[in-house]
């Protein structure tokens, strides 16, 4: 029975890390504590999602951003090619999450369809995490916008699904002025890419997210922030987004 015992306790060590990891990267389960913002359907999408209503906005609710079947597995996800950003009109449709999060653990998955695609996950609908077929840089794919270049090139490819797992911290205030900037800890389809790294400011103007127009997107406030989904007329599917909110304290990001 002691063997026994030993056994199964040395088999919960091996595994326990393995449990872990099960929570990162394609087809991750949500944990229990977690927040499903998107299952694949039209219901979830209309309750827990708007238009975000920025100086650029040309689409008008309900969403227009179709339900349609997994190309890869069985199911449905949403397709970000709506009608109102054709040519790119970053703003004009993108949609955010009604409810809004400070600190928090997200999970994302997408899929590009063609070469070229384009989209984006914003966090607190103000720092932009790149999704971009056949770029590499601080402007390319799994890129924290304009700022920090990715580690490890990790992507599957075109047609096939992507994750993004992020932790993230918002930024801190003291009396009303900035004391520390946002950070963030990025897994790309389970390869660490990112690891708790500052984000500076808002890129693209107002037409991009919260604050965008203020002080050229350095004005940063305390409000939280929804997750926004970019629309830029591609076809950009996602599926499978849950998130846990957090309170990072005095924290890093790096899990």
């Amino acid at each position: 029975m002691k063997i026994l015992k030993r056994t199964i306790l040395f088999a919960i060590c091996i595994i326990s890390p393995v449990l872990a990891m099960a929570q990162i990267g394609v087809s991750a389960k949500k944990p229990k504590d977690a927040q499903q913002l998107f299952d694949g359907s039209r219901k979830m999408l209309d309750q827990k999602w708007t238009y975000w209503e920025g100086p650029r906005l040309k689409a008008e609710p309900p969403i227009k951003w179709e339900i349609v079947k997994d190309p890869v597995n069985k199911g449905t996800a949403m397709n970000s090619n709506d009608p109102a950003a054709a040519g790119g009109l970053y703003g004009a449709a993108d949609i955010v999450t009604k409810e809004e999060f400070r600190d928090f653990r997200l999970h994302v998955e997408f899929l590009i369809q063609e070469a070229g695609g384009n989209s984006g996950v914003y966090l607190q609908n103000r720092y932009e995490i790149q999704i971009l077929d056949g770029d590499y840089g601080d402007h390319g794919l799994a890129a924290i916008i304009n700022e920090h270049i990715p580690t490890v090139q990790a992507y599957n490819g075109l047609g096939k699904w992507n994750a993004y797992d992020i932790n993230f911290k918002a930024a801190r205030f003291k009396d009303g002025k900035l004391v520390e900037k946002a950070r963030v800890t990025i897994y790309f389809n389970g390869k660490k890419i990112h690891e708790d790294k500052s984000i500076s400011q808002v890129w693209g103007g107002p037409n991009s997210g919260q604050d965008g127009g203020n002080d050229g997107g350095k004005g940063i406030t305390d409000r939280p922030g929804g997750i926004k989904l970019q629309a830029e007329g591609h076809n950009v599917l996602y599926r499978n987004i849950w998130i846990k909110s957090l309170d990072l304290g005095e924290k890093g990001t790096d899990f």
